[in-house]
C-alpha cells in the first residue's frame, strides 16, 4: 500500500513493514510505458460498480489483443473474487491474539471454538462484496488517510490461462465505492489491471512502479487532467525526467531508504504543466526558489506607508477587527490549558524577579506587588486591544537599568523620584503617539536578520545567564558545609548565648535542639528532674528574635540544600526539554505523544515538586505577596504631577523621554518583527502601528500609579507562540507532521493576567514550588529561544568539518569563508552589547542596537 511512501507485508510476519521510499527498477518503468501505450485505456468512464468497470475494460479492448469470450468470462471471474487485506490492528487485539493462540490447535483443556474468518481476510474463492464490510469501515489505519483522499487499486499478477499479457488503465469521472475492494473504505478513481502468462515480465515491479507514480504529486495532476493516451505518456515522460538513478554496486538494493524530515515542494519541481510539453525546471530555477526564501520576513502591507496622518493604525485597526471573535473561539483546544500554565509560572517568576530587583534599585518605591500587579493590569490590556497578541509584556533589563540611574539621579539632586518618573512616562507615552501618527514603524522594515538575531541572542543569553546566577547565589543563602566530616560529629553543637541580656545569675547557654528533650522518670525511683535553663530549647529562630547569638561548630550547619536545588534546576531543565521532544518519539500513539509534548513543561515542574515534597528539605519557594499595599509604607497608588519637585522638571523630563522612547520603540518593534516572521505561518497578520499605540497609553497608566513600566518580553513571548504551534492532525505513514502555523488568539494572554492579577490570594498554593524548579524552566526557555535563531546554526558550521556540515540552503550559495565571517562579526557585536549591558552606560544600549 501507498499514501506517500512504501508500506509492505512482511513475508509471514503478518504485519505492516515500516513506510520507506520506494526503489524502483528502472527496466519496470520502460516496460509500465509500453504497457500504458499498447493497452486498454478508459478516461472518464461511468461506472457505479467493480463489475461494471471490469466488464467495459474486457469489451474495451483494441482488436488485435482481443480475449475469447471464455478467457474474459474466466478473467471477470479471477477478477472479482475477494482480496486478501492485511489489517492494521491495535496493541489490545495483537495480545488477544496472542492468548487465544495456544488455544487454536484444540488442546485438552482449551474451550471449544467455530471455525471463522481472520479479522480483514475472506476465504480464497469469496467473491467482492458490493457492500464495505465491518472490517473496512473499523480499520484504524483509516485514521491515518488524509481528508478527502481516494483509492486507487492496482492488481498484478500471473495467470496460466492467458498466452499475452491483459493491460488496463482506467479512470472513472467521479469517485465510486467499490465495495469491499480497498483495505478502508474510501471513493475510488483510477485502477490498473496487469495479468499474463508466468516468466513474461516481472508484473509485481511493474505494478510498483504504477503505484509509485499515482502517489507522485505532478503525475497525479496529469492523469486528473489527461485527455488522451499521450497526455498520460508525456505525464511519465516528466516523471522519467526527474529519476535519479542509483549505481548499482554503490549501495544495497534491498536497503529501504527512510523517508526524509522534509519534501520538495511540487513548485519547486516545476512551474510548467507537464501536459504542455515544455522543458521542466532545472537546478538554477531551485536555487531561484532557495534565494527567495532568504528574503525579509515581514515583507507584507503591515509596513508600507499610507502617507496619511495614523493611517497605518487605522489599516492595523481593520485588518484585525474582522478576526477579533475568532480570536476567542480559536482558543478552546486543551493545548491552550498548557500554555496558560507553562507562560503563567514563567510570568510569575519573571515578576518576581524584576521585582525584586526593582525594589533594591529604587528603595522599593516600586517592588514586587507593584510588579505583579503592573503585570496583570498591562499584559490584560494589552492582549484585549493589541494587533499581535501572542506577544506578553514585561519589565527588561534595559528599562530596569534607566530605572536604577534615575533613581540615584533623584537622590543626589533631591527630586521625588516618582513625580520625575510621572513626567519622563507622561513624554515617552506622548512621543510614542507621535511615532505612530508618523507612521515611524514602516522603519522595521530594515531590520535585518543580523540584528534581530543579535537582539534575540542578547536577551536568551541574559535568561540563561541570570537563571544560572540565581541559583549559583544559593550557596549564600544555603553555604555548602564543605568541613562537615561524619566522623567529627560528636564534638559539633550549637547553643544560643543570652549573656548580654539578662543577669548573669540567671543566664545560661542552652542548646538547640528539636524536638525538646522529656523529663527523665525511673518507674521504681523518685522522679528526678534535671536542672534546666527557663530558655533551653530555643529554636534558632527564637533566639535571635531574642537578641541572642548563636555559639558552636554546627550553628551554621544546614542539610544539603544547594546540592538538591541544583538538582531539581537541572532535572526540570532536562525533563522540559525530554518532554517536548517527545512527540516526536517513536513510543506510543501520536494522540500520547502530542498531549505529553504539549503539556511538557507543566508535567516536569509537577514532578520536580513532587520529588521536593517528597524529600521535605527547606529549598526555597515561590513567595507572593500577600497584602494589597504599597511595598514602601512612604508612598501611595497615585502619583501626582505637581507638589514635590519644581516645575521645570517636567520640561527637562524631554531630555531623558527621548532615550526612553528609543528604547521602548526598539525593544517592542524588534520583538514585534520576531514574533511575525513568515515562518511562524500567522494568519492573522501583524499590527506593528497598534501594538506602540498600546504600549505608548500604558505608559501613561503605570506612570500615574508608580508601576513598573512594560514592553514586549522576546523569550517569554517565544516560548508563548512555540506552546501553541499546530501541526497536522493527519499524516501519511512515514511523514512527518506538518507544520500548520500558531494558534493565535487572544484568550491564553488574557488568562494568564488574570491569573497574574490574583497570584496574591493564591499564595498558599504557590509557597509549594521551589524556586530552582522555575529557574529550570527559565533556562529552558533562553535555551529553546537561542536555538531558534539562524546564528546557533552557524556557530555549530565553525567547529564542523566540511564533510559533515548539514546541507543548508545558504552554504549552496555563500562561499563558507563568509558565512564564518558574517557569523565572527555577529559575535563580536553580541559580545560588545553584553559588555555595554553590564555597565553604567547600560542606557545607550537601544542606540548600540
Amino acid at each position: 500500500r501507498w499514501i506517500k511512501f512504501e508500506e509492505k507485508v512482511e513475508d509471514g510476519g503478518e504485519r505492516w513493514s515500516a513506510p520507506h521510499v520506494p526503489a524502483l527498477p528502472l527496466h519496470s518503468l520502460f516496460q509500465l510505458r509500453t504497457c500504458l501505450q499498447k493497452g486498454t485505456m478508459l478516461l472518464d468512464l461511468d461506472a457505479t460498480s467493480f463489475k461494471e468497470i471490469i466488464d467495459k475494460a474486457l469489451s474495451g479492448q483494441p482488436e488485435e489483443a482481443e480475449l475469447q469470450p471464455a478467457l474474459r468470462e474466466h478473467l471477470a471471474a479471477l477478477l472479482l473474487l475477494q482480496p486478501q487485506h492485511q489489517p492494521t490492528k491495535s496493541l489490545l487485539q495483537l495480545l488477544a491474539e496472542l492468548g487465544l493462540s495456544p488455544c487454536r490447535g484444540r488442546k485438552p483443556g482449551c474451550p471449544t471454538r467455530h471455525p471463522r474468518k481472520a479479522k480483514g481476510r475472506s476465504e480464497p474463492r469469496t467473491q467482492l462484496s458490493i457492500t464495505p464490510l465491518k472490517e473496512q469501515l473499523r480499520n484504524r489505519f483509516k485514521k491515518k488517510v488524509p481528508p478527502g483522499a481516494e483509492a486507487a487499486h492496482v492488481a498484478v499478477g500471473e495467470v496460466d490461462f492467458l498466452e499475452k499479457p491483459f493491460t488496463a488503465f482506467i479512470r472513472l469521472r467521479r469517485g465510486v465505492s467499490l465495495g469491499s475492494l480497498a483495505e478502508v473504505s474510501l471513493p475510488s478513481r483510477f485502477l490498473f489491471i496487469l495479468l499474463g502468462p508466468p516468466k513474461v515480465t516481472a508484473y509485481h515491479e511493474v505494478g510498483r512502479a504504477m503505484a509509485t507514480l499515482l502517489t507522485d504529486e505532478l503525475f497525479q495532476r496529469v492523469a486528473w487532467q489527461a485527455e488522451h493516451r499521450e497526455d498520460l505518456i508525456a505525464g511519465m515522460e516528466a516523471f522519467l525526467d526527474e529519476l535519479i538513478v542509483l549505481p548499482p554496486g554503490k549501495w544495497d538494493p534491498s536497503a529501504r531508504i527512510p523517508p526524509p524530515s522534509h519534501l520538495p515542494s511540487p513548485r519547486r519541481r516545476t512551474t510548467v504543466d507537464p501536459l504542455d510539453q515544455q522543458p521542466h525546471s532545472n537546478g538554477d530555477m531551485t536555487a531561484a526558489g532557495d534565494r527567495a526564501s532568504l528574503g525579509h520576513p515581514c515583507s507584507g502591507e503591515e509596513l508600507e506607508r499610507t502617507g496619511r496622518l495614523f493611517g497605518g493604525l487605522l489599516r492595523d485597526i481593520r485588518r484585525k477587527a474582522p478576526w477579533y471573535g475568532s480570536d476567542f473561539s480559536d482558543a478552546l483546544h486543551p493545548q491552550c490549558l498548557s500554555a496558560v500554565l507553562y507562560i503563567y509560572l514563567a510570568t510569575v517568576t519573571n515578576a518576581i524577579t524584576f521585582g525584586g530587583m526593582l525594589g533594591d534599585a529604587t528603595a522599593n518605591m516600586q517592588g514586587v506587588l507593584e510588579s505583579f500587579l503592573g503585570t496583570a493590569f498591562a499584559g490584560f490590556i494589552f492582549c484585549l486591544f493589541s494587533g499581535q497578541p501572542l506577544t506578553i509584556l514585561s519589565s527588561t533589563g534595559p528599562v530596569l537599568v534607566f530605572e536604577r540611574l534615575l533613581f540615584s539621579f533623584s537622590q543626589d539632586h533631591s527630586l521625588d523620584y516618582l513625580e520625575f518618573r510621572l513626567w519622563i512616562g507622561l513624554w515617552v507615552a506622548f512621543f510614542g503617539v507621535m511615532l505612530v501618527a508618523t507612521e515611524a514603524s514602516h522603519l522595521v522594515r530594515y531590520f535585518t536578520r543580523f540584528t534581530e538575531e543579535g537582539f534575540c541572542a542578547l536577551i536568551s543569553l541574559i535568561f540563561i545567564y541570570d537563571s544560572l546566577k540565581k541559583m549559583l547565589s544559593l550557596a549564600d543563602a544555603f553555604p555548602i558545609n564543605w568541613q562537615y566530616r561524619l566522623d567529627n560529629v560528636t564534638s559539633y553543637s550549637c547553643t544560643c548565648n543570652l549573656r548580654r541580656l539578662f543577669n548573669p545569675i540567671l543566664t545560661c547557654l542552652t542548646t538547640l535542639h528539636r524536638p525538646p528533650l522529656p523529663s527523665i522518670h525511673h518507674p521504681d525511683k523518685t522522679s528526678t528532674n534535671l536542672p534546666s535553663c527557663p530558655f533551653a530549647g530555643l529554636s534558632r529562630t527564637q533566639c535571635l528574635d531574642r537578641g541572642g547569638h548563636l555559639l558552636g561548630t554546627s550553628c551554621q550547619y544546614v542539610p544539603d540544600v544547594t546540592l538538591i536545588s541544583f538538582l531539581l534546576f537541572g532535572g526540570t531543565f532536562f525533563s522540559c526539554t525530554a518532554l517536548k521532544r517527545f512527540r516526536s518519539s517513536r513510543y506510543f500513539p501520536v494522540g500520547v505523544r502530542k498531549l505529553v509534548s504539549d503539556f511538557a513543561v507543566i508535567l516536569a515542574i509537577l514532578a520536580s515538586c513532587a520529588v521536593d515534597a517528597v524529600l521535605g528539605l527547606e529549598t526555597p519557594k515561590l513567595l507572593v505577596p500577600s497584602e494589597l499595599k504599597p511595598t514602601n509604607p512612604a508612598r501611595g497608588w497615585i502619583v501626582f504631577p505637581f507638589g514635590a519637585n519644581p516645575w521645570w522638571v517636567c520640561l527637562v523630563s524631554v531630555v531623558p523621554a527621548v532615550l526612553v522612547t528609543i528604547l521602548i520603540f526598539m525593544d517592542q518593534q524588534i520583538t514585534a518583527v520576531i514574533l511575525n516572521r513568515r515562518e511562524y505561518k500567522l494568519q492573522k497578520g501583524a499590527g506593528f502601528h497598534l501594538d506602540l499605540l498600546c504600549v505608548s497609553l500604558l505608559m501613561v497608566v503605570t506612570s500615574v500609579t508608580g508601576l513598573p513600566w512594560y514592553v514586549s518580553a522576546t523569550v517569554i513571548s517565544l516560548a508563548h507562540m512555540e506552546s501553541l504551534r499546530k501541526e497536522s492532525a493527519t499524516s501519511a505513514p512515514g511523514e512527518h507532521p506538518e507544520f500548520l502555523g500558531i494558534r493565535e488568539q487572544r484568550l491564553t494572554g488574557l488568562a494568564v493576567f488574570i491569573l497574574m492579577g490574583v497570584s496574591v490570594f493564591m499564595a498558599p498554593v504557590l509557597k509549594h514550588i521551589p524556586m530552582p524548579v522555575l529557574y529550570g524552566v527559565f533556562l529552558h526557555m533562553g535555551v529553546t529561544a537561542l536555538n531558534s535563531i539562524q546564528l546557533m546554526d552557524r556557530v555549530r558550521l565553525l567547529l564542523m568539518p566540511a564533510k559533515h556540515q548539514p546541507d543548508l540552503a545558504y552554504l549552496r550559495h555563500v562561499p563558507l569563508r563568509r558565512v564564518h565571517l558574517f557569523t565572527v562579526i555577529q559575535l563580536l557585536c553580541l559580545a560588545l552589547l553584553w559588555v555595554l549591558k553590564s555597565t553604567t552606560a547600560a542606557i545607550i544600549f537601544p542606540v548600540m542596537v
